[in-house]
């Protein structure tokens, strides 16, 4: 059991750590060339930021709850974006996905 909190605690330490070197690189390039000059604004979007949290969360923690809750939390923030991705099709594709979701959220919780 200790060890098993320890090595969570290591992994949540090391992506921590790569998120902020990875961040910092991002706000120290955004300083010396401006992604917004280069045509990528996006790049500095505080939405993407949680994004790429997520990513560095679900690549380096072997606990992915984490980097689910982050991911989430994005396509929630940007659900304007995921609906126009999807089109005419989001009209049903949305509600069954996240119908299923839920159902199989359900389904673990009660295990």
């Amino acid at each position: 059991m200790v060890a098993a909190k320890a090595n969570n605690n290591r992994d949540t330490y090391k992506a921590t750590a790569v998120t902020l070197i990875v961040l910092g690189i991002l706000f120290l390039i955004d300083k010396l060339i401006h992604f917004s000059s280069l045509g990528l604004p996006w790049v500095m979007n505080k939405d993407n930021l949680i994004l790429y949290t997520s990513i560095i969360f679900l690549i380096f923690k072997r606990d992915k709850s984490v980097g689910l809750v982050l991911l989430g939390l994005w396509l929630v923030m940007n659900i304007g974006l995921i609906i126009s991705l999807l089109g005419s099709m989001s009209g049903y594709l949305l509600p069954l996905v996240l119908l299923i979701i839920g159902g199989i959220l359900y389904l673990l919780s009660t295990r």
